[in-house]
C-alpha cells in the first residue's frame, strides 16, 4: 500500500482539533512531538529577554495515499492555517516504505475502499 506522511506544525492549543479533523477523513493515528519552536516571517517579540513565541506541536500522520489530500485539507481548515497568521502549516511527503504498520493495515484498506 502506498503511504504518505503528513506533518503538521500547530499551536499546542489546537493539536487535538487537528487530530480529530484528520481522523474524520480517515487517519488512523498520530504521533505528537511537543514543545517545538519555530519562527515565521515576522519574529516574535520578547519581553525582558524572554521569548514570547507560543509552543508548537509537530503532529505526524502516516496515511493511505488516496486519503492524503483530503486529510491535509481537513487539517488546514480545522487549524485555520490560511486564516490566522502563525496558526500552523502542514505538508505531505511520499514514503517509499514503512514498517510497524501491520496492525493498522486492515483499517487503512477499509478506509481506502470506502473512498473508491
Amino acid at each position: 500500500m502506498n503511504l504518505k506522511m503528513i506533518m503538521a506544525l500547530v499551536k499546542d492549543d489546537i493539536t487535538q482539533t487537528v487530530i480529530d479533523a484528520a481522523r474524520e477523513k480517515g487517519a488512523t493515528g498520530a504521533t505528537i512531538i511537543t514543545s517545538a519552536q519555530g519562527e515565521g516571517l515576522i519574529k516574535e517579540k520578547t519581553f525582558l529577554g524572554l521569548d514570547l513565541a507560543a509552543q508548537r506541536d509537530i503532529v505526524i500522520f502516516l496515511v493511505a495515499e488516496p486519503l492524503a489530500r483530503d486529510i491535509l485539507e481537513a487539517i488546514g481548515e480545522a487549524g485555520k492555517f490560511d486564516e490566522e497568521p502563525g496558526a500552523g502549516i502542514a505538508c505531505q511527503i511520499s514514503l517509499e516504505d514503512a514498517v510497524g504498520m501491520t496492525t493498522q493495515l486492515p483499517t487503512l484498506k477499509n478506509e481506502v475502499e470506502k473512498e473508491i
